[in-house]
């Protein structure tokens, strides 16, 4: 990147005499000190007629993450609002990140982690002036691209249909979005108690977000760096895990949809936890499986075709 972080009269001259935040930025970070400072500088590079907020949460990381988010809050007092854990709350399995959109000031949300970051310093002016005019959106996400230490890039990380918007159904239904890329109306001040205790959260923030509106898949904003390495939450997980953690979620939203009465969503996410279910075992096993139901189908077509069977 090399367009050279502002400092924090810059930013602040820019934004003339407003100073509530229009946007905050949310950023989790655990033993993320080799990349962090890629991550924040991303955030104040951020060229925006609006106040934003930087609210960054440490997960009492045992590296120098803490000491680094430090310095920057001090560069930028009226920008980073870093919070302190003393105890790992992920080990706890307290959902932080949906907690911190309630403490947050600004009327959209952007996600970004502290091992991830974003390349485009035009990309939060572009994503608010957007929503600002299309009440009808509720979410605006772009493009990113995969890498590791060895610089192995994959991009794009959204293809075919995913590179399109996203209809308010399509959105209540899990529809795949780069978490990190996201813009947001603020709308998420806390979850339903059957989706306490998931892991893959952002495809829960999707589904409840559409409940209020659109996604806008802007191709215009320069894709986001999203890290592969072996402390990422998800991204170093077997296939297996990822499989068992997406399987949890649907099943999540499943219950939640039963109880709010609506019944189309409850069968689709529940037939995805069939899906994941089918994806987790072998061929033989699966095979197995499906000649169990269809033989439980047709015992109970049976019973109701033939009296007395």
């Amino acid at each position: 990147m090399d367009i050279q972080p502002r400092t924090e009269q810059d930013l602040m001259a820019a934004w003339g005499n407003e100073r509530s935040p229009v946007l905050s930025i949310i950023c989790l970070a655990y033993n993320h000190a080799a990349f962090i400072e890629e991550t924040l500088d991303g955030f104040v590079r951020q060229e925006t007629t609006f106040p934003f907020e930087v609210i960054v949460h440490d997960d009492a990381s045992t590296d120098s993450t803490a000491a680094i988010i430090r310095d920057y809050a001090a560069r930028y007092p009226n920008l980073i609002k870093p919070i302190y854990q003393r105890e790992n709350q992920y080990r706890l399995g307290v959902p932080f990140s949906t907690r911190l959109f309630a403490e947050a000031r600004g009327r959209y949300i952007a996600y970004c982690e502290g091992d991830d970051y974003w390349t485009d310093p035009r990309k939060l002016q572009i994503q608010v002036d957007f929503l600002e005019k299309n009440p009808d959106y509720v979410l605006t996400y772009h493009d990113a691209f995969m890498f590791n230490s060895q610089g192995v890039v994959r991009t794009p990380h959204l293809t075919g249909k995913y590179r399109k918007d996203a209809s308010a159904l399509q959105l209540k239904q899990a529809r795949p979005v780069s978490t990190l890329t996201v813009c947001f109306r603020n709308r998420l001040k806390e979850l339903p108690p059957e989706l306490h205790g998931v892991e893959v959260l952002d495809i829960c923030w999707w589904s409840l977000l559409g409940a209020h509106g659109k996604g806008k898949f802007m191709e215009e904003i320069k894709p986001a760096a999203y890290r592969v390495h072996e402390g990422g939450i998800f991204s170093m997980r077997s296939s297996k895990q990822r499989i068992q953690m997406a399987t949890h979620a649907y099943y999540s939203l499943a219950r939640y949809y039963q109880r709010i009465g609506d019944q189309a969503l409850y069968e689709y996410f529940m037939i995805q936890v069939f899906a994941q279910a089918l994806a987790s075992i072998s061929p033989v096993s699966k095979i197995q499986a499906l000649g169990q139901v269809f033989q439980n189908i047709s015992i109970n077509l049976l019973r109701r075709l033939t009296p007395g069977f």
